[in-house]
């Protein structure tokens, strides 16, 4: 397992009071991970709440939950807890779930959970398998089994981990997931944070009795202080916010979940340099926007997105030309693999993933790049699995999407594109509104009528530029008169 090492890496989080939060961790001046959270677009997963089926579709086995959303949730048949069932069914005997027109009806109500965040069409992936995360461990409703990480891979320790749980039992139908910042913990500040997490699901429990459906019984924490409870580890020396009041409510949240640690948060308060440029983070942020990445020896990676996956192509750039082509082919794939996973993670490219390494003859040099980037990919928190490399260069990854994605959040399909990349060129577009032109005079009636041709103000002033001539042929022609009008934006 190849972690980062203690006290070597830096949090940063700057935010925009009541507008929006980043967080940025980084190892040796390098960016490891980036989440930025909007207030308008705040995220809702992790999110529970007390809703109501609204209609359940017997072909996909799945029930639409009316939680107080735009658009109804998605609650398939398996992520149904047996309390919501009206009639009972046992697994035991013929299949493992029942049809869900069967055991559940339009009206009921019933607590859902967001897993997956609404996205295009498609509204929320929801479950009543419900569970809420501590800085130690995440109490789960319904599944009571006593889990431990699987990126605790010390044999001595999970067991330990997992003797205190099953010694401390977390109550009826309720369970635990030990986290890997568990590792090296004592009881007691385990059994601090379980006890602080069967509180918070009392209440819950209590509020779903007295609220009306559809309502918000349990809010996730806002990104800020979700870093310090998820991200904050051993390796994490220095803690940097360029707001003060974020920063006491960091202090404060930090002081409830770990006390013994100290916490000593810093404040950037350079007002001529944003805590970006003070710490030169600020070109490799804007990097995670681009289509391009440059590759330490010159090389290039391309990323495309399409509608099935995502295409990542290998460039050499500035050292094709070398002589001994195997060397620079792998000393360029051995580059990129590294800096694929770091981007993966930055960008939260999620599901198909394929990446067009540069030919290499050596099966070896096949190899050598393959464990590069598995092992690059072992600090990702997404799940992932990553295939093997054909003889075309050709490598698949299948990667969990987390949802926390900077690029979703703060970028949208290019008004004048429309997401293809590129557009018609001014040539062709003044070409169409000419001909469009000509139409419209051919069957002219009026002989002096005045004629307005409206457009976007690029194109217009291609045309009052580069087709004044024949603007000027055409009104000799028709005997008219053309006004070309800038478009209002």
């Amino acid at each position: 397992m190849v972690r980062p090492r203690k006290g070597k890496r830096k949090m940063f989080i700057s935010t925009l009071p009541g507008e929006q939060v980043e967080v940025v961790l980084a190892e040796e001046g390098v960016v490891q991970e980036y989440y930025v959270e909007m207030v308008h677009q705040q995220k809702t997963k992790g999110n529970i709440y007390k809703g109501v089926i609204n209609n359940i579709d017997t072909n996909l086995q799945a029930a639409f939950i009316s939680y107080g959303a735009d658009k109804n949730g998605f609650l398939q048949i398996d992520e149904v807890h047996p309390e919501y069932f009206l009639a009972p069914h046992d697994p035991n005997k013929g299949k493992k779930y029942p049809p869900i027109q069967k055991v559940l009806k339009a009206g009921q109500e019933i607590l859902v959970q967001v897993v997956k965040e609404p996205t295009g069409t498609k509204g929320a992936f929801l479950t009543s398998y419900l569970s809420i995360p501590g800085r130690f461990l995440v109490l789960t409703r319904g599944r009571e089994q006593i889990g431990v990480s699987r990126k605790v891979d010390d044999e001595k320790e999970r067991s330990r981990l997992k003797a205190i749980f099953d010694e401390q039992k977390p109550g009826d139908d309720l369970g635990v997931i030990v986290r890997t910042v568990s590792m090296g913990q004592p009881k007691t500040s385990l059994l601090r944070d379980l006890r602080f997490l069967k509180r918070m699901w009392k209440d819950v429990r209590k509020k779903a009795t007295t609220e009306e459906s559809p309502s918000l019984l349990y809010r996730e924490r806002d990104l800020a202080t979700r870093a310090v409870r998820d991200y904050l580890t051993d390796e994490v020396g220095e803690v940097w916010i360029d707001d003060e009041g974020t920063a006491e409510a960091v202090e404060e949240f930090a002081g409830l979940v770990f006390p013994r640690r100290g916490l000593q948060v810093k404040i950037h308060n350079q007002p001529e340099l944003s805590m970006w440029e003070r710490f030169n983070l600020q070109k490799q942020l804007e990097q995670i926007y681009s289509r391009e990445v440059v590759l330490p020896s010159g090389g290039r990676l391309v990323f495309d997105q399409t509608e099935a996956l995502m295409a990542i192509d290998i460039n050499s750039g500035k050292i094709a030309g070398k002589t001994n082509f195997e060397s620079m082919a792998l000393k360029t794939n051995m580059e990129a693999a590294q800096t694929i996973a770091q981007q993966l993670k930055l960008r939260d490219i999620g599901g198909q993933i394929v990446i067009d390494f540069i030919e290499m003859r050596d099966r070896n040099h096949w190899r050598e790049v393959e464990k590069t980037l598995r092992n690059a990919m072992k600090i990702d928190r997404a799940r992932h699995d990553v295939g093997k490399m054909s003889r075309f260069g050709l490598l698949q990854i299948v990667r969990q999407r987390l949802g926390s994605s900077a690029l979703s959040i703060s970028t949208e399909v290019c008004p004048c594109c429309n997401g293809s990349g590129s557009r018609r060129n001014m040539e062709w577009q003044s070409l169409q509104s000419l001909k469009d032109l000509l139409r419209r005079l051919r069957h002219n009636k009026d002989a002096s009528a005045q004629y307005e041709l409206e457009a976007e103000r690029e194109l217009a002033m291609y045309l009052l530029n580069q087709k004044r001539e024949r603007l000027l042929e055409l009104e000799r022609t028709y005997k008219v008169s053309i006004e070309i009008k800038i478009a209002k934006a």
